[in-house]
């Protein structure tokens, strides 16, 4: 860390800006004002938090705003590519297998328990702290690379497990692209490491903009692949030069991404050195925290594993029954893909920010302070979640089309695709807010209480998914399981909520409430406009090619959120004042 942690008045975050031009970033420091230790937030002192928070998240959403972009573009080269169908289905299933596994066992474990062990060692000593950094780096490198090749040697159970409908050669190509995807998972846990590390040293930039260079790279083989094919490619008839462009080109976007953040960690002062001189009481003190979050984990990926199979079991009755091959995982992975967008852009990114102070101030015993950046951060993020999910509810078509009715993907392809997004559209409120109340657990080293109520949310997801499976024609099985995540994560937030107000002694219950009620006033002018622009646009031709649905996207979006940020002002939403101000100050020439 480049200095001692501050005062909690005058805490200072080092931020990476991105030189213009893709030069090197440089290191800008920004001062953080915390809320007094009253905790209130009001007046000058909320503004001043709140404007803090958004100073911190702001190049980090800038660069996973660009992160994002590329990823959709990524994502819609990819779908132009191989469709919606078995080739489709067979690729993504296995390209989030070495996710899936990273988070089981890494994951969730960095998050809640890592970040705050690092930030928590630095605050005792500066050079002890340090000495930690390189033990945990160590044992990381050691286990990434065991369960790497662990889990190569186990693709076919893997494929077994989350795609058992898989028969022929659509099984025989979902194995092929496991065993190449797999070695992801030693890039995805080195380079996850590496972006904690920096975060604690007060460095956001670089893990937010290197997904980038992944996501030229995959762009770029999606590209090939559409240029060296004609018409629509399966498991049968695909060749192996395909396939190992497809499955080089895929792992070798995550490795770019991995190498380039290695600058940035020297950097901000951090070598390598192996070492594994644990202290008495260090390992132990890792095992107790992350028993807890490993329960969680594994009742998260169990809940994905049965999603993702009953999902591919949906494609596949759908083919055999005539209905064609787009109503699979696909279409799922696809939809939740632009589900992650805004939540990625904006939660992601003020929890990064939150995160470490908010352990800062659990570690000094300043409930209020850490009620305070909870009730800030929450109420930030929902400034640009909640118009985001009423955009994505309405124009969910025009998105999808706009984005991948292209190539291979027909307009009918990605209007299952716009379904399916907008049944993740109700989940993206409560979901962030989920996500972040789980962090205000994970900062005062509680993993037991998330754990506890992660298996009640994992268990309703389930229970939801089989019922859609079960209940619904196959055409809307995979609807219906985006709208069961729905109501889960409600669920998640209820139960969450009621503890923390315990925990923290109150929640700021108040003002939240009261400033998303505010929202919900500001967003239904912007549903309205939405709405009108894609209603008038249905009558006057058909939106289902690009053209049309292009200028009712851009039209409805800029009108509807212009009306928004309008009425947000004459509602004095205190967070939209604060953006608004802050960007403006960053503008040339103020």
């Amino acid at each position: 860390m480049g200095r001692p942690a501050g005062p909690p008045n005058a805490a200072e975050t080092a931020i990476d800006i991105p030189v213009p031009g893709g030069g090197a970033p440089v290191a800008e420091t920004v001062v953080d004002t915390p809320t007094p230790e009253s905790g209130s937030g009001e007046g000058e002192s909320g503004k001043a938090a709140s404007g803090g928070i958004l100073r911190s998240g702001a190049i980090m959403a800038v660069g996973t705003l660009a992160s994002r972009v590329t990823g959709f573009l990524r994502t819609a080269v990819i779908v132009a590519a191989l469709g919606t169908g078995l080739l489709a289905n067979a690729y993504n299933t296995a390209n989030t297998i070495p996710n899936q596994i990273y988070d089981l066992l890494l994951g969730g474990i960095l998050t809640s328990v890592i970040v705050p062990l690092l930030v928590r060692a630095k605050q005792r000593d500066r050079a002890y702290g340090e000495q930690y950094e390189q033990r945990v780096f160590t044992l990381a490198v050691i286990g990434l690379g065991v369960l790497t090749v662990v889990s190569v040697l186990c693709a076919p159970l893997f494929i077994d497990i989350l795609a058992g409908s898989y028969t022929g050669d659509q099984r025989t190509v979902a194995v092929l692209f496991a065993r190449f995807f797999l070695p992801q998972l030693f890039f995805y846990g080195v380079g996850a490491f590496a972006g904690a590390i920096l975060n604690t040293r007060g460095s956001f930039g670089a893990p937010m903009w290197a997904p980038v260079l992944n996501n030229i790279v995959v762009i770029a083989i999606g590209g090939a692949f559409l240029a060296i094919t004609t018409g629509r490619v399966d498991p049968s008839t695909i060749s192996d030069s395909q396939l190992m462009l497809l499955s080089i080109g895929t792992t070798g976007g995550i490795v770019l991404q991995t190498v380039a953040l290695w600058p940035s960690l020297r950097r901000v002062g951090f070598r390598w050195r192996p070492r594994l001189d644990f202290k008495r009481g260090e390992i132990g003190e890792v095992g107790r925290m992350a028993g807890w979050t490993l329960l969680y984990v594994v009742a998260a990926q169990a809940a994905f594993a049965v999603v993702t199979a009953l999902a591919n079991a949906a494609g596949t009755r759908a083919a055999k029954e005539g209905f064609g091959e787009s109503y699979g995982y696909t279409p799922y992975f696809n939809a939740y893909q632009l589900f992650q967008l805004p939540y990625a852009i904006v939660g992601v990114s003020v929890i990064t920010a939150l995160l470490p102070r908010m352990s800062r101030f659990a570690a000094e015993g300043k409930t209020a302070d850490v009620r305070a950046a909870f009730s800030s951060g929450l109420r930030l993020s929902s400034v640009i979640i909640m118009p985001a999910a009423a955009l994505m509810l309405v124009l969910g078509p025009e998105i999808t089309t706009v984005l991948f009715a292209h190539g291979n993907t027909s307009a009918d392809d990605a209007l299952v695709i716009a379904r399916v997004m907008q049944m993740f559209a109700i989940a993206l409120v409560p979901f962030s807010i989920y996500q972040l109340m789980l962090r205000v657990f994970y900062s005062h080293g509680d993993t037991r209480t998330p754990a506890l109520i992660g298996l009640v949310v994992t268990s309703s997801n389930i229970i939801m998914a089989f019922t859609a499976y079960n209940v619904l024609g196959v055409k809307w099985i995979v609807i219906g399981i985006a709208g069961g995540f729905a109501i889960t994560n409600v669920v998640g937030t209820i139960a969450c909520w009621l503890v923390l107000r315990r925990k923290l002694g109150g929640i700021d219950g108040r003002r939240i409430v009261g400033g998303h009620l505010k929202l919900l006033v500001a967003v239904w002018p912007l549903i309205g406009f939405a709405y009108a622009a894609h209603t008038i646009a249905d009558a006057a031709g058909d939106t289902s090619t690009m053209l049309p649905a292009l200028i009712t996207l851009v039209v409805g979006s800029a009108g509807g959120g212009l009306l928004y940020v309008f009425f947000a002002r004459l509602m004095r939403v205190e967070e939209v004042q604060t953006a608004i101000a802050t960007f403006a100050r960053r503008l040339p020439g103020r």
